[in-house]
Order: structure tokens, then C-alpha cells, then sequence
């Protein structure tokens, strides 16, 4: 880059993380385990096979199949194409990524409010009712602490069918919120063309 003239400065501070160390002064965090490594692959490929699916059939904007690193989560967000306030007191990150009406659903490894692998859902801005509502399967609950609904892992894991239990975790978020929210829900779909 600097034969082209372009000056680059990389802050080698990992940001989203509580207490980021600098990475080449980091020997903390250096295990590795190649078997749990290949089992977390695996698992974002096949939650990721399923987000595929669940996308197929909405025309309106959604994100592309993010895997945020901060956090750690792999994710999909749909929108309605109308904007949204920000959360009032938001860093800079959430106001620009929550400035629009949105469903976001996504597969996270758990953390300190959550110790347990998860799907989620919420949508933005969260609409009355929302919080109170059944969504399928049975096991998903609405979660006050992070205001989303969740689905653990292990219960998708132990499911008849786990590909089909997250898409009906996804699509009933989906079509809960958008419900709520009055999205317009015939604009923003289209059916799949039927087989011959």
C-alpha cells in the first residue's frame, strides 16, 4: 500500500471486546483446539445452509450473512425500507446499524448474559405486543435481559428435524414482527415458484 501512496496505520487493538489487548502482546488467548475449531465450522456452515433458505423468499432489503466477530454471531437482518430512530444513548456502531425499521435473527455462541449457544430474533423497533407473543417452536422464549427472543442451541440440536426447527424459529420471528410492526408483508415476499 505504501508504494501506492496510501499511508495505513492498523490498530491492532481488537475492539468489541471487553479489555481488547493489543495482539502482539496478547498471550492469553492462544489456545486451539482443532476439534472444537471444526465443530463451530461446522455449525456456522449449517446454520448458514439454513439462513440461505429462510432469505430465498423476501425481495425486500436484507443484509448479506454476516458473522460479526466482536460477538461472534452469524446473522441475517431483514428491513422494511422505513427509517428508524436510533437507541437513544447508542455508540456510534448501533446508531448506524440501528437506524431503520429491521428483524435480524442469528446463531450466537453465548457470553456473559447468555451461557449457552442461541438462536435470536428481535425486531427494531420492538413493537407492543412483541414480547408477549408465541413464536414456534414451543422452546423459543422472549429473553427481557437482551430484548430478543431465544432458541438454544441444544434445542434445535435434539429436534426431529434441527434444520426445519430454526427455519420456523426464523420465519415465525419474522412474520411476528413484521405483523406487529405493519410491514408490508405483500411487497416484501414473493412465493417460490411451483414445480412442474
Amino acid at each position: 500500500m505504501a508504494a501506492l501512496g496510501i499511508q495505513v496505520k492498523i490498530n491492532t487493538k481488537p475492539s468489541e471486546v471487553e479489555n481488547g489487548i493489543p495482539f502482539e502482546q496478547d498471550t492469553a488467548h492462544h489456545s486451539y483446539d482443532p476439534e472444537y475449531v471444526n465443530r463451530w465450522w461446522r455449525i456456522l456452515v449449517q446454520v448458514t445452509k439454513v439462513f440461505q433458505q429462510y432469505r430465498s423468499h423476501f425481495r425486500g432489503k436484507s443484509s448479506p450473512i454476516n458473522f460479526f466477530w466482536g460477538s461472534f454471531d452469524l446473522a441475517e437482518t431483514r428491513f422494511s425500507g422505513k427509517p428508524a430512530a436510533p437507541p437513544q444513548g447508542a455508540n456510534r456502531i448501533i446508531r448506524f446499524s440501528e437506524d431503520a425499521e429491521q428483524i435480524a435473527c442469528g446463531f450466537w455462541p453465548g457470553g456473559p448474559t447468555l451461557h449457552a449457544p442461541a438462536f435470536y430474533s428481535y425486531t427494531y423497533p420492538e413493537p407492543p405486543g412483541f414480547k408477549n407473543a408465541a413464536l414456534r417452536p414451543a422452546q423459543a422464549h422472549y429473553d427481557a435481559n437482551l430484548g430478543e427472543f431465544i432458541l438454544l442451541y441444544d434445542d434445535v440440536r435434539q429436534a426431529a428435524s434441527p434444520e426445519q426447527s430454526l427455519l420456523e424459529f426464523f420465519q415465525s420471528a419474522y412474520e411476528t414482527g413484521a405483523k406487529l410492526a405493519h410491514w408490508n408483508i405483500q411487497e416484501l415476499e414473493q412465493q417460490p415458484p411451483k414445480r412442474e
